[in-house]
């Protein structure tokens, strides 16, 4: 494992457990294709509320309902890569309480890599696709001065929005090792981030907004840049340029993450810690 460094030896166990999982999964191909289609019907409800929304009217916020389609399309995308890659982490706590932490700490690869590839349930590829539906719908409707900037902006936005609910995610897990029964509060930013971001801004209380730039950057998944491709002005007190800040908002947060964990680990005192 050394010889391929640190993030080297974690991609590599990632995708040997990952993998493992995934073979396992398509043994029973019926079954998997009828759970990533329900999957898909299932995250797909949460925007037909949003269909039903403008049913009734024509704006939401001031928003078009393209516009809102690629509010939703970006975070539900980006939601959705995160939630497959590291979506077993949820379990953190109930490892940690029952001792199985430890069967992982004993082999010699990366421990992260390992719990978050356990378990890898393909089927989330669902909520991927679902996001990535509706945000082509969004992008087929929209009328925007497109420019290579925007273009290259969205799948940019994505890709970051992704890293930095993943680090979400390993703050909650990291967390887990001092509270253990506290992975819904974790939920709350990740799964309701999700949520948040799939709607306008400007239905917020600025509070709100400004909570979501400064203090936990979810904002920076998609309200920022989308703000930028649909050509309106970013939140008041938000300057322009952090429509182009999401990747070092990523790196910032993955740095977070890493300390955390890595605080965590050092804090383990295997059962009953």
């Amino acid at each position: 494992m050394r010889a391929y460094g640190p993030l080297g030896a974690s991609l590599r166990t990632y995708r040997l457990v990952a993998g493992m999982w995934i073979r396992s999964t398509m043994t029973y191909r019926a079954s998997f294709a009828l759970t990533l289609f329900t999957s898909f019907c299932v995250t797909f409800f949460d925007f037909v509320v949003i269909l039903l929304m403008f049913g009734q009217v024509e704006s939401l916020g001031g928003f078009a309902f393209a516009e809102v389609a690629l509010l939703y399309g970006t975070a539900g995308t980006a939601f959705g890569i995160a939630d497959l890659t590291m979506g077993s982490l949820q379990r953190m706590g109930r490892r940690v309480r029952d001792g199985s932490l430890d069967t992982f700490l004993m082999r010699p690869a990366p421990l992260l890599a390992q719990v978050a590839a356990d378990k890898f349930a393909l089927r989330r590829f669902g909520r991927v696709a679902q996001g990535l539906f509706v945000l082509v719908w969004g992008l087929l409707l929209l009328d925007v001065a497109w420019t290579p900037v925007k273009v290259l902006l969205l799948p940019v936005t994505v890709v970051c929005g992704a890293v930095i609910f993943a680090a979400v995610m390993v703050l909650g897990a990291s967390a887990l090792f001092w509270t253990q029964d506290a992975a819904e509060v974790t939920n709350s930013f990740t799964y309701g981030g999700n949520t948040l971001l799939g709607y306008p801004p400007t239905i917020f209380a600025q509070d709100l907004v400004r909570g979501v730039v400064y203090v936990v950057p979810l904002a920076f998944v998609n309200w920022l840049p989308a703000l930028y491709v649909l050509d309106r002005p970013a939140p008041a007190g938000v300057p322009d340029a952090a429509a182009f800040a999401s990747p070092l908002v990523a790196a910032v947060c993955c740095g977070i993450a890493a300390l955390a964990w890595r605080a965590g680990i050092r804090s383990y005192r295997s059962t009953g810690s």
